[in-house]
This record gives C-alpha cells, sequence and structure tokens, in this order.
C-alpha cells in the first residue's frame, strides 16, 4: 500500500481445539518456526510466539495489508496441516474456534515481549481461563461465555 504508514502491534491468543494439552516441548519449537514462517509469508513481522501446551501467544508488528481474521485463519489452518503431516500429535489435530488480538502502543512492545517469554512462569500461578479473562477484562471486552473457548481447568 502506498503512502501507508503504521505502526501496530498485536497479541494473538488461540487453543487446539477442546483445549488439549497437545503443544508439547517436544514439538513446540517445530510449530512455533512453522507459524513464524506463516507471518513472514503474510508480510508480518513476528516478535515472539510461546505459550503452554494447551494455548499460545503470538505477538507482531501487523501491517493493515490483511485482516488480522484472516491472517489467524491462515496460521491455523497451514499450521494444523503441517502438524498433521509431520504426525506431531496422536489423532488428528486441530485449533479451536475463534481467537483473541489485542493492541499494544510501541511503549508497551517490551513489557508484551517479556510477558510471552514467562508463559511457563506464569501459569504456575493463574489459569489460561484466568488469563484470558483478565485480557477481556483489561481491554473492556464485551463477551458471552457461550461463545469463549471451552474450559477444562
Amino acid at each position: 500500500m502506498a503512502n501507508t504508514y503504521t505502526q501496530l502491534y498485536v497479541q494473538i491468543i488461540f487453543s487446539p481445539y477442546g483445549r488439549q494439552n497437545l503443544i508439547r516441548n517436544e514439538i513446540k519449537s517445530d510449530v512455533y518456526k512453522y507459524i513464524v514462517g506463516i507471518i513472514k509469508n503474510k508480510n508480518q513481522k513476528p516478535m515472539i510466539i510461546n505459550g503452554m501446551p494447551d494455548h499460545i501467544h503470538i505477538f507482531l508488528g501487523f501491517s493493515p495489508d490483511i485482516a488480522i481474521s484472516d491472517l489467524v485463519r491462515d496460521i491455523k489452518s497451514n499450521s494444523t496441516n503441517f502438524i498433521n503431516e509431520q504426525k506431531l500429535v496422536a489423532g488428528k489435530f486441530a485449533w479451536q474456534r475463534g481467537f483473541g488480538a489485542f493492541t499494544y502502543s510501541k511503549s508497551q512492545v517490551p513489557r508484551v515481549i517479556e510477558y510471552i517469554k514467562r508463559q511457563e512462569e506464569h501459569h504456575k500461578k493463574i489459569t489460561f481461563r484466568e488469563e484470558y479473562l483478565g485480557f477481556l477484562k483489561k481491554f473492556n471486552i464485551d463477551y458471552k461465555d457461550e461463545y469463549l473457548f471451552e474450559w477444562y481447568d
């Protein structure tokens, strides 16, 4: 897009279908690298990916030449195919429907990166449900319980 200048930072959060603990330590590096490739191929700037076996956080510099929902759809679809083709999990892998996307200012970037980097430590104190509902509250997002992720806490 000629003459379009933006500085947008987005954190995206989503989970495997049924909130299963499928993104284990043995495969997460391969899955995350693959997702980074998808993001780069869509001309976006991946900053950090990390998470837990039952959910991931993706933080990126976002260029508005694609809708966030289209980017997430492509990440989920392509990474699902990769995980299944490489047989990285037993059975058939799929991501749960929906996602969270939260925007940040440039001054918040280091703090968000550090937060995502420390997911394992963070989740010793708080569940994914508490974390996600905290994001919705912090960003003043109205939601309906029936449209949230499936919770198995």
